[in-house]
């Protein structure tokens, strides 16, 4: 106010404590959304895409996932007990290599594979699910520990594909269940702080409270937590970081390059494209991928849906 000037009329609108919202360190996942909002911008990108066949394939299982994620078995919720010992042992709470999966995990699967007509499949992959089907539960959980042990054999590389997606689905629905306010930010700032996975891409925000904000997205239970943008999410350096992608397009996606651990991440930017989604547009730039690792980049870490053929 000027020195001897009248004090302003306007009502005071900010908080009495002062200072900027900080973002949410931790968004858990909703089932209910996740895998029918991912089905939709497959959908949605997959018109006159050069791999439309292959998206419209992806977003059937998404929508497959979405059918597991709402069946009976997944509404439960979370064995208080098993988490309790885990916990105890220091490590994220659905920690993918220390958590005792339950069965249910594959009654998920069940319902996965019974929503696709193999009829209208080609019959590579109707043969692959058929096989899957057949399979006692000593082969599933096997399957299990070596996709999340990264161990998958050049022969199980299609069953892999769908056991991956079903636990996705048993992740994400526990981690649901979680209480957010429990949870911290692991050390290593580039790993899911409810189960260890590294996440499938980035999201720079551009509504809510704080705009701007970068969140990774993990690839196995969905959970999103906040990351400090200009800093590697593989290294935590900050020198070397550079962002490219395709002349031409609107720039919504973008790979983060590390000339530090020669690596680099996809970064989505949502003020660029509003139905941007973290998995399926990740899934939609394979071209960017390609770009990249040609150049000489090494991606931090694979989508667990490419882990296929």
């Amino acid at each position: 106010m000027r020195q001897g000037g009248s004090p302003p009329t306007g009502k005071w609108i900010g908080s009495p404590q002062g200072g900027v919202k900080a973002p949410d360190a931790i968004l858990l996942p909703d089932p209910a959304t996740r895998f029918t909002r991912t089905a939709t911008r497959l959908q949605t990108l997959s018109a006159g895409h050069p791999m439309q066949d292959w998206l419209r394939f992806m977003a059937e299982l998404s929508r497959a996932q979405h059918a597991a994620a709402a069946a009976p078995a997944f509404s439960t919720g979370l064995i208080r007990a098993a988490l309790e010992q885990v916990e105890a042992a220091g490590v994220p709470p659905l920690a993918a290599d220390a958590y005792h999966r339950g069965p249910i995990w594959r009654d998920g699967l069940a319902v996965l594979l019974g929503t696709f007509d193999c009829g209208k499949l080609p019959a590579q992959v109707a043969v692959v699910m058929q096989d899957l089907r057949r399979r006692d539960a000593v082969d599933l959980e096997v399957l299990a520990d070596d996709f999340l042990n990264g161990g998958i054999s050049e022969s199980e590389e299609g069953a892999a594909l769908y056991v991956a997606a079903a636990l996705q689905v048993y992740f994400t629905s526990l981690a649901s269940g979680l209480d957010s306010s429990s949870l911290r930010l692991l050390e290593e700032r580039g790993l899911c702080p409810c189960c260890g996975s590294t996440p499938v891409s980035g999201l720079i925000t551009a509504s809510g409270q704080t705009p701007g904000t970068r969140y990774l997205y993990c690839s196995l239970c969905s959970t999103a937590w906040v990351h400090t943008r200009a800093v590697c999410i593989t290294c935590g350096g900050s020198r070397a970081l550079s962002l490219r992608g395709i002349e031409g397009d609107v720039g919504a996606v973008k790979a983060e390059t590390c000339d530090e651990c020669h690596t680099y991440a996809k970064m989505l930017y949502q003020a660029k494209d509003t139905g941007i989604d973290p998995f399926a547009d990740d899934l939609a730039t394979l071209w960017l991928d390609i770009m990249v690792a040609e150049a000489g980049w090494a991606r931090h870490a694979p989508n667990p849906l490419l882990l296929v053929g």
